[in-house]
């Protein structure tokens, strides 16, 4: 009898753990947005091994890189995406704005998990031709997501800028899962070009004393940025922006995200 009452007892635990909530694993997303002014440091040497030590101890999974080289004769004829992509470990996509001395000129995303599609989304023309790179990423474990890399025009009058923003709402709006929006956005905060964004995607928004990406000397302007969408399926355990003086013109952002 008194096996049987350890047996049922047994049975009742193991149907009570059955029906019990189980927590939801999460699984870190770290990302990074970098304009490269394609590996030109403010020595003005080209030196792709220094913007990867930069990118390196970051540990990215996601990188967003803005002016990228693609065999240009200013850096060495080098396919920079590929390259940095080498020395990180990392797959790599590049999107080209445009011919550029014998090669290419544009943008690029490197990932750690594998790349299913690379979708260049042309812009309209503003001061230089644009596309903003989309990547579809496919974790191992967890549902796909896509990359937007962007590189907005960079002249005052924000006209050129809104268009191709606007262009852009188009394409995310259309978009059927979870995006990551990151990149060099040539835009304030309170800019209507970022008022777009922020109706459609949540930001990784940075520490406020620490906001500044631009200039990487003297920074006082914050005009890098990463969002993603929708915010159920991220959360943000960290964001910040690299104190990184020498590589680029401008700071790197580090957003270190969960996925649900």
């Amino acid at each position: 009898m008194r096996r049987l009452m350890l047996a049922a007892v047994l049975l009742a635990s193991i149907a009570m753990a059955e029906v019990r909530p189980v927590a939801q694993a999460t699984a870190e997303l770290r990302v990074v947005t970098y304009n490269i002014k394609h590996g030109r440091g403010m020595d003005d040497r080209v030196d792709l091994d220094r913007t990867a030590a930069v990118l390196r101890p970051r540990q990215p999974d996601i990188v967003g890189l803005q002016e990228v080289d693609d065999r240009a004769t200013r850096s060495g004829g080098v396919a920079q995406a590929e390259h940095l992509g080498r020395l990180l470990g990392l797959r790599h996509a590049f999107g080209q704005f445009m011919a550029f001395q014998g090669g290419g000129y544009g943008l690029a995303v490197l990932s750690r998990h594998p790349i299913a599609r690379v979708d260049p989304v042309r812009l309209p023309d503003g001061n230089e031709p644009r596309v903003a790179l989309a990547v579809e990423i496919r974790p191992a474990e967890g549902p796909a997501f896509t990359v937007v890399n962007v590189h907005f025009d960079w002249v005052r009058d924000d006209g050129f800028r809104f268009a191709q923003a606007t262009a852009l709402t188009a394409y995310l709006d259309a978009l059927k899962m979870p995006f990551l929006l990151l990149g060099d956005f040539n835009d304030v905060p309170d800019s209507r070009t970022l008022a777009l964004f922020r109706a459609r995607a949540t930001e990784a928004a940075k520490p406020e004393g620490g906001r500044f990406t631009f200039s990487s000397t003297q920074p006082d302007k914050e005009i890098d940025y990463i969002f993603f969408s929708p915010a159920a399926m991220f959360g943000v355990r960290e964001v910040r922006v690299i104190d990184e003086r020498v590589a680029s013109d401008h700071r790197p952002v580090l957003a270190v995200l969960t996925r649900r």
